[in-house]
């Protein structure tokens, strides 16, 4: 298999937003950031140089998730949890692919996701 230069590299940046009007018009007027929707409850953007989103909420531990990459999904969440990682939220499938939420063994809450199976 060859190697991905994505491969366990921070890819995504989510952020917690109980109403995504207000998060468009700043982010859009402040830096120029397009927007995607994908529903009620998820916009994505992209900067030029990095994708993220807002996901309807509150606030999850300091209200943003970085989100990891990995090209073996099943064996990223193994890994998190033999090196003393708490898998929070298990593999589960999203537009777009799949992935898990964990926390590491400080607290910080981070996701991990990969293509679909």
């Amino acid at each position: 298999m060859a190697l991905d230069p994505h491969n366990k590299g921070v890819d995504y940046v989510e952020f917690a937003a109980p109403d995504f009007g207000p998060v468009k018009a700043f982010y859009g007027a402040v830096f120029g950031w397009d927007f995607t929707d994908y529903g009620p409850d998820y916009c994505a953007f992209e900067d030029g140089r990095l994708a993220g989103g807002f996901r309807k909420g509150g606030p999850q531990n300091g209200s943003t998730l970085v989100v990891l990459y990995a090209v073996d999904l099943e064996a990223c969440e193994a890994a998190v949890k033999a090196a003393g990682g708490t898998v929070t939220e298990p593999i589960f499938s999203f537009p777009g692919g799949r992935r898990f939420h964990f926390t590491d063994p400080v607290g910080n809450a981070l996701a991990v996701w990969g293509q679909p199976a």
